[in-house]
């Protein structure tokens, strides 16, 4: 039996860990390393094919997600892999026929395979717990997030999240990126990232002017009050050196 106490403790003590550099093969039966992922934030999903209730709601709840996130923030500005963890019938096609099953078709998502001493290695850095069951396997339903370096920077639990779950991290880690704001064009990506938010009536994200003209506002009114202050402070030093004759 699965303990959901016990396997939340061992999930979250992963965050911060830097995952190593497994190997695995992709639904064309390439070579694929972790390590190729690295550079961008990377979304892990583990599955197992034979799973009819849980696992097909975690990737359809993921695919709205990711693809929230690449409208959001670039198809291209970060990668996602779902790996099979039921070494034994995952193979690389099975995993190819899974995400056609599952309609996945978005840019840069990865279904991979691995034999059962790499899965089990990869469940213990990445803190996912599973475990044989009369149903096929009982596991967390988890979804993690790791930063460009490898290291995990967040867990997302469930298998019917909230898109932001995914989108929010993934915007934090854009904006936080060293280097961006060298640029005019870095400085516009991230009043873009900064002002992209949620909208629940929507449900999508959309890039709100109201931030970016309140932001403008202030700054002004913080400049006006800057040189009110220091004509201010100038008259002082001013008149305190005039002497009295």
């Amino acid at each position: 039996m699965l303990d959901e106490a016990a396997a939340l403790r061992i999930s979250q003590s992963a965050v911060g860990r830097t995952l190593p550099d497994f190997g695995f093969r992709d639904s064309r039966h390439k070579a694929v390393r972790l390590a190729d992922f690295r550079g961008k934030p990377l979304v892990v999903n583990f599955v197992y094919t034979a799973c009819y209730h849980t696992c097909p709601l975690v990737v359809q709840t993921l695919a709205r997600a990711v693809g929230m996130a690449q409208d959001a923030l670039g198809a291209d500005s970060f990668n996602v892999i779902t790996i099979g963890f039921d070494a034994r019938a995952d193979t690389p096609s099975r995993m190819r026929a899974y995400a056609q099953q599952q309609g996945i078709d978005l840019p840069n998502w990865r279904f991979l395979s691995a034999d059962a001493a790499t899965i089990d290695a990869l469940a213990a850095e990445i803190g996912f717990v599973f475990y044989p069951s009369t149903r096929g396997f009982d596991h967390l339903a988890q979804t993690t997030v790791v930063d460009p370096e490898g290291v995990i920077y967040r867990q997302i639990y469930g298998s019917d999240f909230g898109p932001q779950a995914l989108v929010e991290p993934l915007k934090m880690m854009a904006l936080g990126q060293s280097g961006s704001l060298v640029s005019v064009a870095g400085i516009v990506e991230r009043v873009r990232l900064f002002c992209t938010v949620y909208d629940p009536n929507s449900e999508r994200y959309r890039f709100d002017y109201s931030i970016f003209v309140g932001a403008i506002i202030g700054a002004a009114s913080l400049a006006g009050v800057g040189i009110i202050v220091f004509r201010a402070w100038r008259r002082q030093k001013f008149a305190g050196r005039v002497q009295p004759r």
